[in-house]
């Protein structure tokens, strides 16, 4: 049997949206939405949430949820990467039960326009392409080979990557795409030596447009909640 767990990394502290994570949308705080894919996608053996905040904790144990991981200050900060975070809760979990996960899955609280189905299928996408891990992401408005560029040290306007011929049509340019910082899926021994989400064979759950949106400010929360209210 393949063991799983739903992991849902926290911080109370937010310079864009203060207090994000317990901000109320749709009637219920915002790591809500999230933890409730996680109960309703239906695959986990366990779901986590990772906190330094004491209120968080408090409300994903009012949502059900059993294993509660106070996270540590050096992972909580403006600074500390994301992984390290996922690392350490899956771990802890993992001796407090005496056994060993074979995928782990990390849902980020401030992306809550995932549906179940996304989770499942991001899950199931691991798997079918024996990947190391993936990330999900959102069909890119933007293209590097066409309408996104960068400003060199002169003030000169450049495309940020060139093709050999230069395409007049963004259609014609190559696929690209944007993290929507919403699902993470790591085979357990990858996330073991990972320090960053790409590695050799990271694959991608690609997801509907709608999904772009996390919410870093007041603007994105209030997209958010529109997308959320037309979905309901």
């Amino acid at each position: 049997m393949t063991r799983k767990i739903c992991t849902v990394c926290a911080r109370g502290g937010s310079k864009g949206v203060k207090d994000k994570n317990l901000r109320e949308l749709l009637g219920k705080p915002l790591i809500a939405h999230t933890l409730a894919h996680a109960f309703e996608s239906g695959i986990f053996d366990d779901v986590a949430v990772s906190s330094d905040s004491p209120a968080i904790l408090a409300v994903a144990a009012q949502c059900g949820v059993r294993h509660l991981v106070e996270r540590p200050a050096a992972l909580a900060t403006d600074t500390a990467a994301k992984v390290p975070a996922i690392r350490h809760c899956v771990e802890t979990i993992e001796g407090r039960l005496g056994l060993r996960f074979d995928v782990c899955v990390d849902l980020d609280a401030t992306a809550p326009l995932r549906t179940p189905d996304d989770v499942r299928n991001s899950v199931a996408l691991l798997k079918a392409r024996g990947a190391s891990n993936l990330f999900s992401v959102v069909l890119a408005r933007r293209s590097p080979y066409f309408n996104l560029v960068e400003v060199d040290e002169s003030g000169i306007a450049r495309l940020s990557k060139k093709l050999q011929h230069p395409v007049v049509r963004r259609q014609d340019a190559p696929l690209c795409y944007d993290m929507n910082a919403s699902i993470y899926v790591w085979q357990r021994d990858a996330l073991d030596v990972a320090d960053t989400v790409f590695l050799g064979t990271t694959a991608v759950y690609v997801m509907d447009h709608r999904s772009a949106f996390d919410i870093d400010d007041e603007v994105d929360l209030r997209i958010v909640e529109l997308l959320l209210k037309e979905r309901a």
